[in-house]
């Protein structure tokens, strides 16, 4: 177990959703709905220790680019610490609500994949349907909002996605609900799991 989460779920306990970092196996659950075989933009809300992080960057191809939206100032400068070297990631000490403008200050337009780990269920219901309006907004047709929650609650909000799909994984401590939410990428509702990269940057067009 990392020891700055321990700490830091010992600190900020209604923050963080667990007292543990995610098992490898939940890890490798989530990575394994997303496509890396071409060039994606993945955002994740809540990265903690980065243990999902790390696993996407391993996937993720060279011209990929993930943003790691952390709250927690001790997350935060740990992760920088952790992808250093990595101009594919970019760490935002802030909160996931400044996703447009930091995709706009990196030259980007649209996510492919967005994840998250954080805790909706302690969200203000206002804050919850912004957060979720802004994901759909964002992410590119076809793309898919995964989320791993120790509740299943965020489904009954999420109505704006055009299907959703859950399962119960018991392989983690505590065992947790994975949801991905699909954005159709036709105008028939219908949502696929292919799709075409989104456009990373003026000089990158997929």
């Amino acid at each position: 177990m990392s020891a700055l989460f321990f700490k830091r779920f010992l600190q900020r306990p209604f923050q963080i959703a667990s007292i543990i970092p995610s098992s490898k196996a939940l890890v490798n659950r989530v990575a394994a709905k997303m496509d890396f075989s071409q060039p994606r933009v993945v955002a994740e809300y809540g990265p903690g220790d980065g243990v999902h992080s790390r696993e996407i960057v391993r996937r993720m191809s060279p011209d990929s680019q993930l943003l790691l939206f952390e709250l927690d100032p001790a997350f935060s400068s740990d992760l920088e610490r952790q992808f250093a070297d990595d101009p594919r990631v970019h760490v935002i000490n802030g909160d996931a609500a400044q996703l447009t403008e930091e995709l706009t200050r990196h030259g980007i337009d649209r996510c492919d994949y967005i994840l998250s780990g954080i805790p909706f269920s302690i969200l203000e219901i206002k804050k919850k349907r912004a957060l979720l309006q802004k994901t759909y907004d964002v992410l590119t047709p076809g793309g898919k909002f995964i989320i791993y929650q120790v509740t299943n609650e965020l489904r009954q909000h999420a109505t704006l996605f055009d299907r959703a799909e859950s399962e119960y994984f018991l392989q983690n401590i505590p065992p947790m609900f994975v949801t991905v939410f699909h954005k159709a990428n036709s105008r028939n509702g219908h949502a696929h799991a292919a799709m075409p990269p989104s456009r990373l940057h003026a000089n990158h067009s997929a």
